[in-house]
Protein backbone atom coordinates (compact mmCIF):
# COMPACT_ATOMS: atom_id res chain seq x y z
CA UNK A 1 0.00 0.00 0.00
CA UNK A 2 1.31 3.44 -0.88
CA UNK A 3 2.90 4.88 2.40
CA UNK A 4 1.60 8.63 1.96
CA UNK A 5 -2.00 7.02 2.12
CA UNK A 6 -1.28 4.79 5.04
CA UNK A 7 0.29 7.67 7.62
CA UNK A 8 -2.02 10.35 6.16
CA UNK A 9 -5.10 10.21 9.15
CA UNK A 10 -2.52 9.81 12.01
CA UNK A 11 -1.38 11.89 14.52
CA UNK A 12 2.52 11.73 13.91
CA UNK A 13 4.75 14.06 15.93
CA UNK A 14 7.57 12.74 13.56
CA UNK A 15 9.04 11.25 10.81
CA UNK A 16 12.85 10.26 10.89
CA UNK A 17 14.25 9.03 7.10
CA UNK A 18 12.58 8.99 4.28
CA UNK A 19 9.24 6.66 3.88
CA UNK A 20 9.11 4.20 1.31
CA UNK A 21 6.31 4.65 -1.97
CA UNK A 22 4.95 0.90 -0.23
CA UNK A 23 4.62 -1.03 2.58
CA UNK A 24 4.05 -4.81 2.20
CA UNK A 25 2.93 -5.44 5.52
CA UNK A 26 2.40 -4.46 8.86
CA UNK A 27 3.23 -6.67 12.38
CA UNK A 28 3.72 -6.27 15.61
CA UNK A 29 6.09 -9.39 16.00
CA UNK A 30 9.46 -9.05 14.57
CA UNK A 31 10.00 -12.74 14.09
CA UNK A 32 7.01 -12.05 11.11
CA UNK A 33 9.02 -9.08 9.54
CA UNK A 34 9.35 -9.22 5.70
CA UNK A 35 10.82 -7.04 3.22
CA UNK A 36 9.23 -4.13 2.98
CA UNK A 37 7.20 -4.54 6.57
CA UNK A 38 5.76 -1.81 8.94
CA UNK A 39 7.12 -2.51 11.95
CA UNK A 40 4.71 -1.49 15.14
CA UNK A 41 6.12 -0.88 18.81
CA UNK A 42 3.77 -1.71 21.20
CA UNK A 43 4.28 -2.22 24.90
CA UNK A 44 3.06 -4.81 26.33
CA UNK A 45 2.87 -5.90 30.27
CA UNK A 46 6.16 -8.00 30.06
CA UNK A 47 7.95 -7.00 26.91
CA UNK A 48 8.41 -3.78 24.80
CA UNK A 49 8.25 -3.67 21.29
CA UNK A 50 10.81 -0.76 21.48
CA UNK A 51 13.34 -3.61 22.34
CA UNK A 52 12.80 -5.19 19.05
CA UNK A 53 13.15 -2.08 16.49
CA UNK A 54 16.71 -2.38 15.70
CA UNK A 55 16.45 -6.61 15.50
CA UNK A 56 13.09 -5.74 13.08
CA UNK A 57 15.50 -3.75 10.69
CA UNK A 58 17.99 -6.22 10.19
CA UNK A 59 14.85 -8.52 8.97
CA UNK A 60 14.12 -5.77 6.63
CA UNK A 61 11.38 -3.67 7.91
CA UNK A 62 10.85 -0.90 6.15
CA UNK A 63 9.20 1.88 8.20
CA UNK A 64 9.23 1.58 12.68
CA UNK A 65 6.31 2.92 14.32
CA UNK A 66 6.96 4.34 17.73
CA UNK A 67 6.38 6.37 20.46
CA UNK A 68 9.52 7.77 21.41
CA UNK A 69 12.90 8.64 19.08
CA UNK A 70 14.95 5.75 18.06
CA UNK A 71 18.35 6.34 16.57
CA UNK A 72 18.51 3.19 13.64
CA UNK A 73 19.77 3.26 10.34
CA UNK A 74 18.02 1.61 7.07
CA UNK A 75 14.25 2.42 8.19
CA UNK A 76 12.29 5.31 8.63
CA UNK A 77 10.93 5.84 12.35
CA UNK A 78 7.37 7.20 12.57
CA UNK A 79 6.74 8.57 16.66
CA UNK A 80 3.71 8.86 17.04
CA UNK A 81 1.85 9.58 20.30
CA UNK A 82 0.44 6.41 20.84
CA UNK A 83 1.21 3.14 18.52
CA UNK A 84 -1.59 0.91 20.08
CA UNK A 85 -4.56 3.62 18.68
CA UNK A 86 -2.48 4.22 15.78
CA UNK A 87 -2.34 0.86 14.55
CA UNK A 88 -6.23 0.33 14.60
CA UNK A 89 -6.29 2.87 12.65
CA UNK A 90 -3.35 2.01 10.22
CA UNK A 91 -4.77 -1.93 9.92
CA UNK A 92 -8.19 -0.72 8.96
CA UNK A 93 -6.56 1.75 5.70
CA UNK A 94 -4.35 -1.01 4.93
CA UNK A 95 -6.63 -3.97 4.47
CA UNK A 96 -9.45 -2.01 3.09
CA UNK A 97 -11.53 -1.18 6.23
CA UNK A 98 -13.20 -4.67 5.56
CA UNK A 99 -15.88 -3.72 8.47
CA UNK A 100 -17.52 -0.97 6.29
CA UNK A 101 -18.54 -3.98 3.86
CA UNK A 102 -19.83 -6.56 6.73
CA UNK A 103 -22.76 -6.02 8.81
CA UNK A 104 -20.82 -6.05 12.26
CA UNK A 105 -22.77 -6.81 15.45
CA UNK A 106 -20.44 -5.78 18.85
CA UNK A 107 -22.17 -7.50 22.11
CA UNK A 108 -20.50 -5.85 25.31
CA UNK A 109 -21.40 -6.68 29.00
CA UNK A 110 -19.83 -8.02 32.24
CA UNK A 111 -21.91 -11.67 31.82
CA UNK A 112 -23.33 -12.80 28.18
CA UNK A 113 -21.21 -11.32 25.78
CA UNK A 114 -19.96 -15.25 24.39
CA UNK A 115 -23.43 -16.82 24.84
CA UNK A 116 -25.02 -13.67 23.39
CA UNK A 117 -22.38 -13.77 20.54
CA UNK A 118 -22.47 -17.66 19.92
CA UNK A 119 -26.09 -17.56 19.90
CA UNK A 120 -26.19 -14.53 17.21
CA UNK A 121 -23.78 -16.54 14.97
CA UNK A 122 -25.68 -19.87 15.01
CA UNK A 123 -28.79 -17.82 14.07
CA UNK A 124 -27.96 -16.01 11.14
CA UNK A 125 -26.59 -18.86 10.15
CA UNK A 126 -29.98 -20.74 10.76
CA UNK A 127 -31.29 -17.62 8.88
CA UNK A 128 -29.23 -18.50 5.73
CA UNK A 129 -26.62 -15.92 5.88
CA UNK A 130 -23.25 -16.17 6.16
CA UNK A 131 -21.60 -15.48 9.54
CA UNK A 132 -18.31 -14.92 11.09
CA UNK A 133 -17.61 -14.84 14.80
CA UNK A 134 -14.70 -13.72 17.03
CA UNK A 135 -14.61 -13.84 21.14
CA UNK A 136 -13.63 -15.95 24.23
CA UNK A 137 -13.92 -18.95 22.21
CA UNK A 138 -12.01 -18.17 19.63
CA UNK A 139 -12.58 -16.74 15.94
CA UNK A 140 -15.00 -19.09 14.30
CA UNK A 141 -14.87 -18.86 10.76
CA UNK A 142 -16.88 -21.29 8.37
CA UNK A 143 -17.05 -23.41 11.06
CA UNK A 144 -13.42 -23.68 11.99
CA UNK A 145 -11.64 -22.30 15.02
CA UNK A 146 -8.96 -20.68 15.42
CA UNK A 147 -7.69 -20.05 19.03
CA UNK A 148 -7.60 -16.18 20.28
CA UNK A 149 -5.41 -14.64 23.01
CA UNK A 150 -8.03 -12.32 24.53
CA UNK A 151 -11.94 -11.71 24.57
CA UNK A 152 -11.41 -8.68 22.18
CA UNK A 153 -8.16 -9.07 20.11
CA UNK A 154 -5.82 -6.74 19.19
CA UNK A 155 -5.81 -4.28 16.55
CA UNK A 156 -4.44 -5.71 14.01
CA UNK A 157 -5.44 -9.03 14.38
CA UNK A 158 -9.08 -7.70 14.67
CA UNK A 159 -8.46 -6.11 11.30
CA UNK A 160 -7.07 -9.27 10.02
CA UNK A 161 -9.79 -11.62 10.92
CA UNK A 162 -12.50 -8.98 9.15
CA UNK A 163 -10.82 -8.92 6.28
CA UNK A 164 -10.33 -12.95 6.59
CA UNK A 165 -14.17 -13.43 7.27
CA UNK A 166 -14.80 -10.64 4.19
CA UNK A 167 -12.69 -13.16 1.75
CA UNK A 168 -14.52 -15.74 2.91
CA UNK A 169 -17.71 -14.24 2.11
CA UNK A 170 -19.88 -13.52 4.91
CA UNK A 171 -22.52 -11.23 5.68
CA UNK A 172 -22.19 -10.66 9.00
CA UNK A 173 -19.01 -10.89 11.62
CA UNK A 174 -20.05 -10.67 15.45
CA UNK A 175 -17.84 -9.60 18.25
CA UNK A 176 -17.38 -9.84 21.59
CA UNK A 177 -16.22 -6.71 22.64
CA UNK A 178 -14.43 -6.17 26.24
CA UNK A 179 -14.14 -3.23 28.17
CA UNK A 180 -10.32 -3.68 28.22
CA UNK A 181 -10.10 -3.93 24.27
CA UNK A 182 -12.62 -0.82 24.20
CA UNK A 183 -9.99 0.96 26.48
CA UNK A 184 -6.88 0.05 24.97
CA UNK A 185 -8.24 0.82 21.66
CA UNK A 186 -8.15 -2.57 20.22
CA UNK A 187 -11.57 -1.67 18.43
CA UNK A 188 -9.82 1.34 16.65
CA UNK A 189 -11.28 1.37 13.00
CA UNK A 190 -14.11 -1.04 13.46
CA UNK A 191 -17.41 -0.12 12.15
CA UNK A 192 -20.22 -1.48 14.06
CA UNK A 193 -23.76 -1.66 12.59
CA UNK A 194 -25.69 -2.75 16.17
CA UNK A 195 -24.40 -2.62 19.26
CA UNK A 196 -25.85 -4.82 22.03
CA UNK A 197 -25.13 -4.09 25.89
CA UNK A 198 -25.96 -7.42 28.49
CA UNK A 199 -25.64 -6.25 31.91
CA UNK A 200 -22.90 -4.97 34.24
CA UNK A 201 -21.89 -6.11 37.34
CA UNK A 202 -18.88 -6.78 39.78
CA UNK A 203 -15.51 -7.63 37.70
CA UNK A 204 -12.08 -5.49 36.61
CA UNK A 205 -12.15 -3.73 38.98
CA UNK A 206 -8.46 -4.25 39.70
CA UNK A 207 -8.17 -2.72 36.20
CA UNK A 208 -10.76 0.09 35.92
CA UNK A 209 -10.81 1.12 39.06
CA UNK A 210 -14.56 1.77 39.94
CA UNK A 211 -17.91 0.18 38.83
CA UNK A 212 -18.50 3.98 37.32
CA UNK A 213 -15.35 3.92 35.12
CA UNK A 214 -15.74 0.19 34.31
CA UNK A 215 -19.44 1.45 32.96
CA UNK A 216 -17.93 4.44 31.33
CA UNK A 217 -15.65 1.74 29.73
CA UNK A 218 -18.25 -0.07 28.24
CA UNK A 219 -20.37 2.90 27.10
CA UNK A 220 -17.49 3.89 24.31
CA UNK A 221 -18.72 1.27 22.24
CA UNK A 222 -22.08 2.90 21.83
CA UNK A 223 -20.89 6.20 21.51
CA UNK A 224 -18.43 5.39 18.90
CA UNK A 225 -21.26 4.28 16.70
CA UNK A 226 -21.01 7.84 15.79
CA UNK A 227 -23.30 10.74 14.20
CA UNK A 228 -23.56 9.61 10.84
CA UNK A 229 -27.42 9.22 10.75
CA UNK A 230 -27.17 8.60 7.15
CA UNK A 231 -25.80 5.23 8.18
CA UNK A 232 -28.36 2.67 9.40
CA UNK A 233 -27.21 1.30 13.20
CA UNK A 234 -28.60 0.91 16.51
CA UNK A 235 -28.08 0.02 19.82
CA UNK A 236 -30.14 -2.93 21.76
CA UNK A 237 -29.85 -2.81 25.62
CA UNK A 238 -30.84 -4.79 28.68
CA UNK A 239 -33.88 -2.14 30.06
CA UNK A 240 -33.70 -4.32 33.40
CA UNK A 241 -30.16 -2.80 33.78
CA UNK A 242 -29.55 0.82 35.14
CA UNK A 243 -26.49 1.47 32.87
CA UNK A 244 -28.57 1.25 29.83
CA UNK A 245 -30.52 4.19 30.12
CA UNK A 246 -27.02 5.97 30.22
CA UNK A 247 -25.75 4.06 27.00
CA UNK A 248 -28.96 4.56 25.61
CA UNK A 249 -28.08 8.49 25.84
CA UNK A 250 -24.51 7.96 24.63
CA UNK A 251 -25.91 6.96 20.65
CA UNK A 252 -28.53 8.82 18.29
CA UNK A 253 -29.00 5.87 16.75
CA UNK A 254 -32.58 4.03 17.08
CA UNK A 255 -32.11 2.20 20.63
CA UNK A 256 -34.16 -1.26 20.95
CA UNK A 257 -34.86 -2.41 24.53
CA UNK A 258 -35.12 -6.12 25.76
CA UNK A 259 -35.66 -7.01 29.49
CA UNK A 260 -38.00 -9.18 32.01
CA UNK A 261 -38.50 -6.93 34.43
CA UNK A 262 -39.39 -3.30 33.16
CA UNK A 263 -41.18 -1.91 30.28
CA UNK A 264 -39.37 -2.95 27.39
CA UNK A 265 -39.66 -3.85 23.32
CA UNK A 266 -38.99 -7.13 23.18
CA UNK A 267 -40.03 -8.52 26.52
CA UNK A 268 -40.37 -12.24 28.34
CA UNK A 269 -43.69 -13.50 30.36
CA UNK A 270 -44.24 -17.12 31.43
CA UNK A 271 -40.99 -18.11 31.80
CA UNK A 272 -40.79 -21.86 32.46
CA UNK A 273 -37.18 -23.50 33.37
CA UNK A 274 -36.71 -27.45 32.75
CA UNK A 275 -33.43 -29.58 32.43
CA UNK A 276 -33.68 -29.56 28.71
CA UNK A 277 -34.69 -26.40 27.74
CA UNK A 278 -36.31 -23.18 28.78
CA UNK A 279 -40.08 -21.86 27.16
CA UNK A 280 -41.08 -18.73 27.51
CA UNK A 281 -43.83 -15.87 26.06
CA UNK A 282 -42.31 -13.33 23.41
CA UNK A 283 -43.94 -10.02 23.71
CA UNK A 284 -42.39 -7.67 20.96
CA UNK A 285 -43.85 -4.77 18.46
CA UNK A 286 -45.09 -7.96 16.01
CA UNK A 287 -47.44 -9.76 18.50
CA UNK A 288 -47.35 -12.39 21.59
CA UNK A 289 -45.38 -15.86 20.52
CA UNK A 290 -44.58 -18.90 22.02
CA UNK A 291 -40.77 -20.15 22.31
CA UNK A 292 -39.39 -23.58 23.60
CA UNK A 293 -35.71 -23.31 23.35
CA UNK A 294 -32.70 -25.58 24.16
CA UNK A 295 -30.90 -23.30 26.49
CA UNK A 296 -31.19 -23.04 30.26
CA UNK A 297 -31.93 -20.58 32.82
CA UNK A 298 -33.44 -17.01 33.43
CA UNK A 299 -30.30 -15.78 32.08
CA UNK A 300 -30.12 -17.49 28.58
CA UNK A 301 -33.43 -15.86 28.81
CA UNK A 302 -32.08 -12.80 28.77
CA UNK A 303 -29.61 -13.22 26.14
CA UNK A 304 -32.41 -14.79 23.55
CA UNK A 305 -34.01 -11.17 23.83
CA UNK A 306 -30.83 -9.85 23.03
CA UNK A 307 -30.41 -11.93 20.33
CA UNK A 308 -34.23 -11.25 18.98
CA UNK A 309 -33.76 -7.73 19.31
CA UNK A 310 -31.18 -7.80 17.49
CA UNK A 311 -31.93 -9.86 14.51
CA UNK A 312 -35.17 -7.82 14.34
CA UNK A 313 -33.71 -4.70 14.22
CA UNK A 314 -32.09 -5.39 11.41
CA UNK A 315 -35.16 -6.67 9.39
CA UNK A 316 -35.63 -10.30 9.77
CA UNK A 317 -39.04 -11.41 10.12
CA UNK A 318 -39.47 -12.49 13.86
CA UNK A 319 -41.38 -15.79 13.13
CA UNK A 320 -37.92 -16.62 10.90
CA UNK A 321 -35.66 -15.40 14.07
CA UNK A 322 -37.88 -17.75 16.65
CA UNK A 323 -37.47 -20.64 14.21
CA UNK A 324 -34.02 -19.95 14.56
CA UNK A 325 -33.80 -19.37 18.04
CA UNK A 326 -35.09 -22.46 18.71
CA UNK A 327 -33.26 -24.61 16.30
CA UNK A 328 -29.81 -24.01 18.07
CA UNK A 329 -27.72 -25.74 21.20
CA UNK A 330 -26.13 -24.59 24.05
CA UNK A 331 -22.79 -22.25 23.57
CA UNK A 332 -19.91 -24.91 24.29
CA UNK A 333 -19.60 -24.20 28.12
CA UNK A 334 -22.05 -21.55 28.80
CA UNK A 335 -24.27 -24.04 31.25
CA UNK A 336 -23.37 -27.18 28.58
CA UNK A 337 -25.25 -30.23 30.30
CA UNK A 338 -22.37 -32.84 29.89
CA UNK A 339 -23.04 -36.29 28.72
CA UNK A 340 -22.45 -38.84 31.00
CA UNK A 341 -24.16 -42.01 31.85
CA UNK A 342 -24.85 -41.40 35.38
CA UNK A 343 -27.38 -40.85 37.74
CA UNK A 344 -26.46 -37.33 38.32
CA UNK A 345 -26.37 -34.20 36.28
CA UNK A 346 -22.99 -32.00 35.67
CA UNK A 347 -23.48 -28.65 34.05
CA UNK A 348 -19.71 -26.86 32.68
CA UNK A 349 -20.22 -23.10 33.00
CA UNK A 350 -17.86 -20.03 32.25
CA UNK A 351 -19.49 -18.08 35.67
CA UNK A 352 -16.26 -16.34 37.21
CA UNK A 353 -18.51 -13.29 38.57
CA UNK A 354 -20.27 -12.93 41.66
CA UNK A 355 -23.61 -12.21 39.15
CA UNK A 356 -23.15 -14.99 36.97
CA UNK A 357 -22.55 -17.26 40.14
CA UNK A 358 -25.86 -16.14 41.67
CA UNK A 359 -27.98 -16.67 37.67
CA UNK A 360 -25.84 -19.94 37.64
CA UNK A 361 -27.25 -21.67 40.79
CA UNK A 362 -30.69 -19.81 39.38
CA UNK A 363 -30.96 -22.31 36.37
CA UNK A 364 -31.12 -25.03 38.08
CA UNK A 365 -33.25 -24.50 41.29
CA UNK A 366 -36.53 -25.29 39.42
CA UNK A 367 -35.46 -28.79 38.79
CA UNK A 368 -33.38 -29.53 41.82
CA UNK A 369 -34.36 -32.78 43.35
CA UNK A 370 -31.31 -33.46 45.14
CA UNK A 371 -28.51 -31.84 46.48
CA UNK A 372 -26.76 -28.84 44.61
CA UNK A 373 -22.66 -29.12 44.62
CA UNK A 374 -21.23 -25.87 42.95
CA UNK A 375 -17.66 -25.61 42.35
CA UNK A 376 -16.06 -22.13 42.22
CA UNK A 377 -12.51 -21.08 41.22
CA UNK A 378 -10.61 -17.39 40.78
CA UNK A 379 -7.97 -16.62 38.35
CA UNK A 380 -4.88 -15.19 40.83
CA UNK A 381 -3.35 -11.87 40.29
CA UNK A 382 -6.42 -10.50 39.31
CA UNK A 383 -9.57 -8.83 41.20
CA UNK A 384 -9.49 -9.81 44.56
CA UNK A 385 -12.71 -8.17 45.95
CA UNK A 386 -15.02 -9.71 44.28
CA UNK A 387 -13.68 -13.39 45.36
CA UNK A 388 -15.48 -13.16 48.96
CA UNK A 389 -18.51 -12.12 46.94
CA UNK A 390 -18.21 -14.85 44.67
CA UNK A 391 -17.76 -17.40 47.22
CA UNK A 392 -21.26 -16.04 49.34
CA UNK A 393 -23.08 -16.26 46.28
CA UNK A 394 -21.70 -19.99 46.15
CA UNK A 395 -22.89 -20.41 49.59
CA UNK A 396 -26.57 -20.64 48.29
CA UNK A 397 -25.28 -24.34 47.08
CA UNK A 398 -25.76 -27.36 49.29
CA UNK A 399 -21.84 -28.09 49.30
CA UNK A 400 -18.69 -26.08 47.91
CA UNK A 401 -15.57 -26.83 46.76
CA UNK A 402 -13.48 -23.65 46.81
CA UNK A 403 -10.42 -23.81 44.30
CA UNK A 404 -8.76 -21.92 41.64
CA UNK A 405 -8.86 -20.74 37.64
CA UNK A 406 -5.84 -19.76 36.15
CA UNK A 407 -3.88 -19.26 39.48
CA UNK A 408 -0.52 -17.83 37.78
CA UNK A 409 1.73 -16.52 40.30
CA UNK A 410 -0.73 -16.48 43.23
CA UNK A 411 -0.49 -18.77 45.78
CA UNK A 412 -3.42 -21.53 46.01
CA UNK A 413 -3.55 -20.23 49.56
CA UNK A 414 -4.14 -16.94 48.88
CA UNK A 415 -6.75 -17.19 47.02
CA UNK A 416 -8.67 -19.67 48.63
CA UNK A 417 -8.23 -17.86 51.84
CA UNK A 418 -10.21 -14.95 49.83
CA UNK A 419 -12.59 -17.12 48.67
CA UNK A 420 -13.44 -18.71 51.88
CA UNK A 421 -13.98 -15.34 53.75
CA UNK A 422 -17.14 -15.21 51.68
CA UNK A 423 -18.81 -19.17 52.91
CA UNK A 424 -22.13 -18.47 54.84
CA UNK A 425 -22.06 -22.38 55.71
CA UNK A 426 -19.50 -24.95 56.63
CA UNK A 427 -20.62 -27.12 53.98
CA UNK A 428 -17.32 -26.43 51.74
CA UNK A 429 -13.90 -27.95 50.78
CA UNK A 430 -10.87 -25.70 49.86
CA UNK A 431 -9.28 -27.63 47.35
CA UNK A 432 -6.25 -25.51 45.29
CA UNK A 433 -5.38 -27.90 42.46
CA UNK A 434 -8.64 -27.50 40.26
CA UNK A 435 -8.29 -31.21 38.58
CA UNK A 436 -8.45 -32.60 42.36
CA UNK A 437 -11.41 -30.23 43.07
CA UNK A 438 -13.69 -31.22 40.11
CA UNK A 439 -12.82 -35.26 41.01
CA UNK A 440 -13.64 -34.23 44.71
CA UNK A 441 -17.00 -32.46 43.52
CA UNK A 442 -17.93 -35.51 41.36
CA UNK A 443 -16.77 -37.96 44.33
CA UNK A 444 -19.51 -36.08 46.68
CA UNK A 445 -22.64 -36.65 44.41
CA UNK A 446 -25.17 -39.09 44.69
CA UNK A 447 -28.20 -39.98 42.70
CA UNK A 448 -30.35 -37.11 41.63
CA UNK A 449 -27.75 -34.52 42.54
CA UNK A 450 -26.30 -31.68 40.50
CA UNK A 451 -23.16 -30.45 39.81
CA UNK A 452 -22.25 -27.32 38.26
CA UNK A 453 -18.09 -26.73 37.46
CA UNK A 454 -17.75 -22.75 37.48
CA UNK A 455 -15.16 -20.55 36.39
CA UNK A 456 -13.31 -22.26 33.12
CA UNK A 457 -16.06 -23.26 30.68
CA UNK A 458 -15.09 -23.99 27.54
CA UNK A 459 -11.09 -23.23 27.98
CA UNK A 460 -9.28 -26.18 27.91
CA UNK A 461 -5.98 -24.98 29.85
CA UNK A 462 -4.82 -23.56 33.32
CA UNK A 463 -2.25 -21.05 33.58
CA UNK A 464 0.04 -21.42 36.11
CA UNK A 465 2.66 -19.06 36.27
CA UNK A 466 3.02 -18.39 32.94
CA UNK A 467 2.28 -21.28 30.97
CA UNK A 468 -0.60 -22.88 29.88
CA UNK A 469 -1.26 -26.54 30.90
CA UNK A 470 -3.74 -28.91 29.15
CA UNK A 471 -6.99 -29.00 31.23
CA UNK A 472 -10.81 -29.91 31.04
CA UNK A 473 -13.48 -29.87 33.73
CA UNK A 474 -15.58 -31.55 31.47
CA UNK A 475 -13.10 -34.28 30.34
CA UNK A 476 -12.15 -34.69 34.22
CA UNK A 477 -15.66 -34.59 35.05
CA UNK A 478 -16.86 -37.32 32.74
CA UNK A 479 -13.82 -39.66 33.78
CA UNK A 480 -14.71 -39.61 37.00
CA UNK A 481 -18.53 -40.17 37.26
CA UNK A 482 -17.71 -43.03 35.13
CA UNK A 483 -15.38 -44.16 37.67
CA UNK A 484 -17.71 -43.65 40.21
CA UNK A 485 -20.93 -44.92 38.69
CA UNK A 486 -19.94 -46.77 35.62
CA UNK A 487 -20.54 -50.36 36.14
Amino acid sequence: MDSKQLFNHISISSIKGELPESISHITMDSREIVPGSLFVCIKGYTVDGHDFAEQAVKQGAAVILAEKPLNLEGAAVVTVPDTSRALGILAARFYGHPSKRLNMIGVTGTNGKTSVAGMLHAMLMELGKTSALTGTIGFNLNGELHPSANTTSDALTTQQMICRALEAGSSHMTMEVSSHGLVLGRLAGVEFDTAIFTNLTHDHLDFHGTMEEYGHAKGLLFSQLGQDLTQNKRAVLNVDDEWSEKFAAMTPFPVYTYGLENDAMFRATDIRLEAKGTSFTLQCPSGDFPIQMKLLGHFNVYNALAAIAALSAEGHPIERVIAALEAISPVEGRMQMAEIDAPVSVFIDYAHTPDAIEKAIAAVEDFKTGRLIFLVGTGGNRDKTKRPIMAEKASVADYVVLTTDDPRYESYDSILTDLAAGMQHEQYACIGDREEAVRHAVQQAQAGDIIILAGKGHEDYQIIENTKYPHSDKEIAENEAQRKFGS
